[in-house]
């Protein structure tokens, strides 16, 4: 669904009508989807031109180019990006389309379980986890329910890391989304995921034991843009803050 809405080429039927569905009810989702991946874009180039020269990427999803390993790589061609996902098809098409580059691996595992991630040794050949690393976690929380303690496995997968290290994140909230009609979580319901939109207050503790970058937690759009911006109305439907914190 998510390529779908970014305007890519490998998704399935069913992919296209689940995300057709949600485009009905809540129209913002493409435009949120690619303000999303733009901030990946920005935020993967800030943390690789601060010195970091190791990624996990989890939540991966099918490739779509630029790909994390090509952004960081436009910087400082030697970054190491290990990248996690728990579809199987994501795996096939990683295959093809990221590991082949060199310095890069994917793991298939599950970001409920961090133990088997921060474990695993697609992960463990490529990152050392003596030196700072940038832990991208873009879009991925709000498929965690609360029940299963999205600030739990958080803190988790970074108390592994180092101090100097980066933890770049998105997640998506209705708080500029209450006009919108119908509930588009319950499309997800049918699918592999569900849907925990979360408001402001309910992102900022994941970064805790992390200093927050400027702008600091924000709308995807409002991080360090490198182009104009769009005018308010525009930016009133993106539905994605992110942001960038450093360990301190």
């Amino acid at each position: 669904m998510y390529d779908y809405f970014l305007g890519g080429r490998d998704n399935y039927e069913v992919d296209r009508e689940a995300a057709e569905r949600v485009i009905a009810i809540s129209p913002d989702a493409r435009p949120s989807a690619r303000a999303n991946r733009a901030f990946l874009r920005r935020a993967a180039k800030s943390v690789v031109d601060s010195g970091i020269r190791q990624i996990i990427d989890i939540g991966t999803g099918i490739p779509t180019s630029p790909n994390t390993h090509e952004v960081a790589r436009e910087s400082a061609p030697g970054v190491r990006v290990a990248y996690v996902d728990n579809d199987p098809i994501v795996g096939v098409h990683a295959g093809a389309r990221l590991t082949s580059a060199g310095d890069t691996g994917f793991a298939l595992a599950d970001v409920r379980s961090p133990e088997t991630v921060l474990g695993h040794p697609s992960v463990r050949e490529l990152i050392d986890f003596e030196e700072p690393v940038a832990l991208l976690m873009v879009a991925v929380l709000h498929f965690i329910t609360d029940e299963e303690d999205p600030a739990g496995i958080v803190r988790t997968l970074t108390g592994a890391l180092p101090r100097g290290s980066y933890l770049v994140l998105t997640h998506g909230t209705a708080d500029f989304h209450q006009h919108v009609d119908g509930d588009a979580t319950e499309v997800y319901r049918q699918a592999t995921a569900t849907l925990n939109v979360r408001p402001h207050d309910g992102i900022l503790p994941f970064f805790a034991g992390f200093e927050l970058l400027d702008p600091g937690l924000v709308q995807v759009p409002l991080w360090r843009p490198d182009a104009p911006l769009p005018d308010v109305d525009d930016i009133r439907r993106i539905a994605f803050y992110g942001g960038v914190g450093i360990k301190d």
